[in-house]
């Protein structure tokens, strides 16, 4: 870029509207999803309870959103397609908004950049419609209307043909468009939605969600179930936490319920779809103890707290949020998900079941049938009927040991939740019955999580040990790095990590944690403040000295191939069932699998 001539003096000039609405949609209409969103937040802020969308070629030719709202009156709709025209604030309070909307800025940037057409009606009137192309708006003129709105957006960014160089295929903007709708539709459980793809005149339901009924808590689980499908809910905890004014609800997948990216994270603040990088990150904190680095939790979570305390005003998209205690907001959500978490003991998710059934190839049977379970009489008939002929006393004492063991009853352990130890395969895998089935155990996986919490256990009643450096480590920083760093040095000398002042922006490091061994502290503070900066709160040095007790537990635990004595075996299923994340290794990995009677004897063709 060649620098301006100084000799140059520029004229400053007043751009026309329609510059001022192409620039402004810039900001507002990003891609096709980008309008549908708008579009859709204008019919939930009508109080529309149905609300169907339409598209064609990605969006790209053909948006089309009908609701059942109040409608607008034809007077109304010229104001409407004014910039900052809006019926949701008066303007004098932008803390105080209860409406997706409050700008007023979506319809004249739509109809800035394409053609756009509203026809609206309201009860009691007639109906009536407007057009807007490329800026220049067309009178309004009466049309036959159902109550309610539709807004029609065609050829989107045919008057900024440099922004069609941007778009994706058709596939990839589709796909962001029912992203966008299934969020809307997580937040509005009681308002049904259709989205339609109408490409080449052939019309393809991609989504059909119902209203929900009943309370909400169940409401919002009927509608996750409908978009992430029934396993997620299956698998899923409810989060009900409250914190000075702050209430986090929603529901957050089981550990071992986890995915290879972060595709299925959905945040909500007073019910508002947010990409909030400081939420997500606290969403990631709150799972740090119990999944791999590679391995992503699945979450739908709502915040919700009065409008004054969080700022909606961040961003034109609106997908930002700044609350005005960010540190309570995140508090809220790593404590509320790690409480529910450690809720759940030892429960692991059942998909694991699903796989192991798929594992299984049995012999297809000659003939289905079913069979009811006979009694312990006739077991011990039928087991005399089978013993083998001619053996004398080695038969009778079959005979006998079989109908010993037929009229035994039950030890009181199988109704314990992960039932009696009946043997151990492989010098590896315990295998237990159940009052329901059986449980097939990976002992070295579940007693690692066993001496992983007990020492984590251990640390927070002792802390961390301190070791004090013989020659203290001087760190130069920025003077606001040094600031934020002394804010938290309170927690991180919980942690084993004493940092101090040392004049300008220059802090002291006299003491690292005594686990980490030699340190390089001055890459441990560079590390924090990274941390800081990026998610407004640091929890790399716990995750430190979380791998370093999770690599502790690791070699401190029964090893694979060594023999277990029953009463051992038994102990560690007592010790699963009374211990929290018991139900994922450290690595966050399944540490049983169960499977019910009914699934063993469909494995055998008897169901």
């Amino acid at each position: 870029m060649s620098k301006p001539d100084r000799n140059i003096r520029p004229e400053i000039r007043q751009l026309d509207e329609a510059a001022v609405n192409r620039i402004a949609a810039g900001e507002v209409v990003e891609r096709p999803a980008s309008a549908v969103k708008e579009l859709v937040e204008n019919a939930l802020d009508a109080g529309a309870t149905r609300i169907d969308v339409a598209y064609a070629d990605g969006g790209k030719t053909l948006i089309r959103v009908r609701d059942d709202g109040c409608g607008m009156a034809g007077d109304d709709l010229p104001l409407a397609l004014s910039r900052h025209a809006t019926s949701k604030i008066d303007g004098s309070d932008l803390l105080n908004i209860h409406s997706f909307g409050f700008r007023g800025e979506a319809l004249p940037s739509l109809g800035a950049v394409g053609r756009l057409r509203i026809v609206s009606r309201i009860a009691g009137s007639e109906g009536a419609a407007i057009t807007v192309d490329g800026g220049r708006m067309a009178p309004v003129r009466p049309e036959a209307a159902q109550y309610g709105t539709v807004v029609e957006l065609r050829d989107l960014f045919h008057a900024t043909p440099a922004r069609l160089k941007f778009m994706r295929s058709d596939r990839a903007e589709s796909q962001a468009i029912a992203d966008t709708v299934k969020r809307l539709a997580m937040a509005e459980p009681y308002v049904s939605f259709t989205l339609s793809d109408i490409s080449q005149g052939d019309t393809r339901a991609v989504l059909r969600l119902d209203a929900a009924q009943g309370a909400l808590f169940d409401a919002l689980e009927d509608r996750l179930a409908a978009i992430l499908g029934r396993e997620f809910t299956e698998n899923a905890l409810p989060i009900d936490a409250e914190r000075e004014g702050l209430r986090l609800s929603g529901f957050a997948a089981l550990p071992t319920y986890s995915r290879g990216a972060a595709v299925a994270q959905y945040m909500f603040v007073n019910n508002r779809p947010v990409r909030d990088k400081m939420l997500l990150g606290a969403l990631r904190a709150a799972y740090m103890d119990v999944l791999s680095r590679d391995r992503h939790p699945v979450a739908a979570l709502f915040i919700a707290c009065p409008p004054e305390l969080v700022d909606v005003n961040v961003h034109p998209a609106k997908s930002e949020v700044r609350f005005r205690d960010p540190g309570l907001a995140r508090g809220l959500v790593v404590s509320g998900l790690r409480h529910a978490l450690a809720g759940a003991g030892h429960r692991a998710t059942s998909t694991n079941t699903g796989a192991m059934l798929g594992a299984f190839q049995p012999a297809p049977p000659a003939r289905a049938y079913q069979m009811d379970r006979p009694s312990s009489g006739a077991r011990t008939t039928a087991y005399q009927l089978q013993a083998p002929q001619g053996m004398g006393e080695s038969a009778a004492l079959w005979q006998g040991t079989v109908a010993a063991r037929a009229d035994t009853p039950a030890p009181a352990l199988e109704g314990a939740p992960l039932g009696a130890a009946r043997a151990q395969l492989h010098e590896n895998y315990i295998v237990a019955q159940t009052a329901r089935g059986m449980v097939i155990v990976d002992q070295h996986a579940a007693h690692e999580r066993l001496v992983y919490e007990k020492l984590k256990r251990q640390r927070a009643e002792n802390g961390v040990p301190a070791q004090a450096l013989l020659i203290p480590e001087i760190v130069e920083l920025y003077d606001s790095d040094a600031a934020a760093l002394l804010e938290i040095a309170d927690q991180l000398a919980a942690l084993g990590l004493v940092v101090e002042p040392f004049g300008g922006g220059a802090v002291v490091v006299r003491e690292t944690p005594a686990i980490l061994g030699t340190a390089d502290a001055r890459a441990l503070v560079r590390d924090i403040l990274d941390e800081l900066a990026d998610q407004g709160a640091s929890t790399g040095l716990e995750a430190r000295i979380d791998a370093v007790l999770s690599r502790m537990a690791c070699h401190g635990s029964v090893r694979s191939g060594r023999q277990m004595r029953p009463d051992e075996m038994n102990a560690l299923l007592r010790e699963m069932e009374a211990t929290p994340h018991s139900g994922q290794c450290n690595h966050g990995r399944p540490t049983y699998v169960e499977l019910s009677l009914d699934d063993i004897e469909k494995l055998f063709g008897r169901r």
